[in-house]
């Protein structure tokens, strides 16, 4: 019995040898991969591979960021250019602009004055268009880019965030089923040693029962174990390969298709920031043309013609030229008829210096006295002071009738309170319009004051009828002159009191005729209302009345007299219409004064040959 169980053991010995060699040789010849850990090992590549794209992937976008943000601060610096530019036109604009003074009214008048004024206003526009390329540049780009930066940054981090999610999760559930088939293979293994121990101690007889048994259901249990390790890994690598699936074939997809987007919306929105940069410019091109239209427009306005008229009309004096200069033959006996008067003077005359009158063109004095002249304008050229006069005339009329407007916006403002007394006391408008109606009655007194003055310089200023006639009757009176072989000479008032030019530049020219005339002939009158006047430099003027100061009078100027309060002088030259009289302190003092300063009591005979013909 022993012996056979002996032989029993030796079989089982031997059987299991051959197994376990059979088994070593199965090991041996298996591959050292199972398919299995190939397929985790693609699995682990694609892992490497997504984490590649989306490192790559991060820093793609951050840099289409960081262009977003370098073109944004591109634009900033372009407006604050723009902005400077506009400053710096308006400044320049501003520096040259009239300035509220009576130089602006002067400068006015001319075209090219004006042409330039209107291109520093279609300057200043010119500035304000660059103004609208900067407000634009910022409220359509600028801050647009820079509300997008940052929605595009909280995007960017939400899809990455989102990507880095899906990546642990898949990552995680690697790792548990990598897990689930660690249990699962030590579990058959342990199976695998737990029957191989029971069916070791089953063929053994010397094991008892009990063990035996006990064996058995030890390898039961594992073998228990093992299935339900089998049923968990086989669940698990189900749901794995699943959501796999999910993550390679639709949630890495999407996050990559929302980066993508993101990316595209990015360059699409810099693009069109591009298309607005230079839109911004065109907008502005037509008001631009306009502007420059109306530096061109201005300039071609500009007629030298009328400037150049403009400055004739501007220092035009009104007098009338000097006529020809009379010839004076020496070579004959002068024969000389004058009156008791001037034979008077002229005894007087003869201890006067030579040289003592000499002919001067006054208008071309220069003025010492550089004062703003009297209030009538009597130091300026009649058609000056026509001009000022009416000037002065519109100035008055003007604030004149801004007054009046003020009385009957006051007089409608009380009728008003008058019907309704709540709204206001109607006395309470008395004051202000007593103090406008004495403005208004100074206004017109003045106003006709001044009319009165115009009135004056319109009458004596010569009409081109009087001058034909007058140049007729010197040339007669030339004639006659000659033949009596009487040398005449020319003098001229000197300067008016400021220097300036006087009212009338017509002076009187008196011939000293033969005493016998022929009996037939009529009388030559001793007075021409010509241009020229002609008086005998080795000899005075005669003295044709007396007059008294009124008023002190300086005469700093030239040909003037200075005269006082209630002196009595000699007239020798009355007034010929420029407001001026020649008067004769002694031998040696003579010169013009103020017709308006002096009381003239001119003998009958002199006024009557001072009379125009």
């Amino acid at each position: 019995m022993l012996r056979r169980r002996s032989h029993f053991f030796v079989l089982i010995d031997n059987a299991l040898s051959v197994k376990a060699e059979k088994e070593e040789e199965q090991k041996e010849e298996e591959p050292t991969a199972s398919p299995f850990e190939e397929y985790l090992q693609t699995l682990l590549q694609l892992k490497t591979t997504s984490a590649d794209q989306f490192d790559n992937l991060e820093k793609h976008t951050q840099w289409g960021i960081e262009f977003v943000e370098k073109y944004n601060k591109f634009v900033k610096e372009r407006l604050e250019i723009e902005n400077n530019y506009a400053k710096q036109i308006r400044n320049l604009s501003k520096k040259y602009q009239p300035k509220k003074n009576s130089r602006e009214e002067e400068e006015s008048k001319y075209t090219f004055c004006r042409a330039f004024f209107t291109t520093l206003n279609e300057l200043n526009d010119y500035a304000g268009q660059h103004e609208v390329i900067a407000e634009n540049l910022t409220s359509q780009i600028f801050i647009e880019l820079t509300r997008y930066l940052q929605e595009v940054k909280a995007e960017r981090k939400t899809h990455f965030h989102d990507g880095r999610k899906a990546q642990q999760y898949i990552e995680s559930s690697w790792k548990q089923l990598e897990s689930c088939k660690r249990r699962f293979e030590r579990d058959c293994k342990e199976a695998d040693r737990a029957q191989q121990y029971f069916e070791k101690m089953d063929a053994d007889i010397n094991v008892t029962k009990a063990d035996v048994e006990k064996a058995r259901q030890q390898a039961q249990m594992r073998h228990q174990m093992a299935s339900d390790s089998k049923s968990d890994y086989s669940s698990y690598l189900q749901k794995f390969n699943q959501e796999q699936n999910d993550h390679y074939h639709t949630i890495i997809p999407n996050i990559f298709q929302k980066l993508q987007d993101m990316e595209e919306k990015r360059i699409e929105r810099i693009g069109a920031c591009m298309k607005t940069f230079a839109e911004v410019d065109r907008q502005v091109l037509p008001i631009v043309g306009k502007c420059l239209d109306g530096m061109t427009t201005a300039a071609e306005s500009i007629e030298p013609k009328t400037d150049s008229q403009q400055v004739v009309e501007s220092y035009k004096s009104g007098f009338e030229p000097p006529s020809d200069v009379e010839f004076e033959d020496y070579g004959q006996a002068m024969k000389r008829t004058v009156s008791e008067n001037s034979l008077s003077n002229a005894k007087e005359g003869k201890e006067k210096p030579a040289g003592k009158s000499k002919p001067k063109l006054w208008p071309f004095i220069k003025n010492k006295n550089k004062g703003s002249g009297p209030e009538d304008f009597s130091h300026l050229p009649p058609e000056q002071r026509r001009k000022k006069l009416q000037g002065k005339i519109d100035d008055l009329n003007k604030d004149i009738h801004k007054e009046m407007d003020q009385r009957d916006a006051l007089t409608k403002m009380k009728d008003v309170y008058i019907k309704n007394p709540q709204m206001g006391d109607p006395t309470s408008v008395d004051p202000r319009l007593t103090e406008i109606a004495q403005n208004i009655e100074k206004l017109q007194a003045e106003a006709q004051k001044f009319e009165g003055w115009l009135a004056e310089v319109e009458e004596r200023m010569p009409s081109k009828s009087d001058s034909h006639r007058r140049s007729g009757l010197y040339e007669i009176q030339s004639n006659i002159a000659v033949s009596n072989n009487c040398a005449q000479d020319r003098e001229r008032p000197l300067s008016s009191p400021d220097g300036s030019y006087t009212e009338e530049q017509n002076t009187e020219t008196q011939v000293k005729a033969n005493i016998n005339p022929t009996p037939n002939t009529n009388p030559i009158p001793t007075t021409m209302p010509d241009d020229e006047e002609f008086d005998d430099d080795d000899e005075p003027l005669a003295t044709i009345g007396t007059c008294k100061a009124l008023y002190p009078f300086e005469g700093h100027n030239e040909g003037t007299i200075a005269v006082a309060e209630g002196e009595l002088l000699y007239v020798i030259e009355e007034d010929k219409g420029d407001g001026w009289t020649r008067v004769r302190r002694n031998q040696d003092e003579e010169g013009y004064v103020p017709t308006s300063y002096i009381e003239v009591n001119l003998e009958p005979n002199a006024k009557g040959a001072m009379t125009y013909i």
